[in-house]
């Protein structure tokens, strides 16, 4: 078996590459920089695994993908910040925690597909992958574009322009936090709030519920 990560950031490198060397990885390593996972497999967050065989047939769709479970909180308690948190960040850290994983359960169906292919039980025959695809509908496809504009006009040097493209994507395809995440990034490192988008993460996961940021598995 043959791992590939996949990092999504337009700013490429220069933001994945310390996280990617900090890893140390012993498998191929990329950076989606136009966020092509989202466009063209349908992932609409990290972590996200999809499952290609021998042949480059997809035998499962994106689903979470999660290795474990270690949030803000969790390094916080190992090494205790020298000052006091930032109240907005232990926020964040405190949501993160609430959200649906289940890391065990992946890890082990993707053992068994290692181990027996096609006999088991969670391959998934051609019909079902595409039953499980997340639909590409007009919404979805504008979304894409409007991402799509509003990365060109960024790296371009026109940032003011890219906003109205990014909440476009936003607003038609609110479900995906990758579009989100990386727009409010690019406004405040920590995704806090700030006067260039209505919503934030903290905000955001509020509004849908931790319990919702991923789908559930479906095994």
């Amino acid at each position: 078996m043959e791992f590939v990560t996949v990092g999504l950031d337009l700013n490429g490198w220069d933001s994945a590459g310390p996280w990617v060397e900090r890893a140390q990885p012993t498998h191929p390593s990329l950076v989606d920089e136009a966020h092509l996972m989202d466009e063209l497999f349908g992932v609409v967050n990290v972590p996200s695994g999809i499952w290609i065989d021998e042949e480059g047939m997809i035998v499962r769709p994106p689903e979470t993908a999660y290795p474990g479970k270690v949030t803000q909180l969790e390094v916080w308690a190992e090494n205790p910040p020298v000052t006091d948190p930032d109240p907005y960040l232990l926020a964040q850290a405190e949501e993160t925690m609430k959200i649906q994983v289940r890391p065990k359960k992946y890890y082990y169906a993707l053992r068994d597909w290692v181990a027996n292919g096609r006999e088991s039980k969670h391959w998934l025959p051609p019909d079902e992958v595409v039953d499980r695809s997340r639909p590409a509908g007009p919404d979805v496809s504008e979304a894409a574009a409007h991402f799509e504009l509003g990365q060109h006009l960024h790296k371009a040097g026109e940032p003011d322009a890219a906003v109205e493209h990014f909440r476009a994507a936003h607003r038609l395809q609110p479900e995906n936090w990758t579009y989100k995440r990386q727009a409010w990034s690019l406004a405040d490192p920590d995704q806090k709030p700030t006067d260039v988008y209505e919503t934030d993460w903290l905000s955001d996961i509020k509004k849908y519920g931790p319990e919702s940021y991923y789908a559930p598995l479906d095994m």
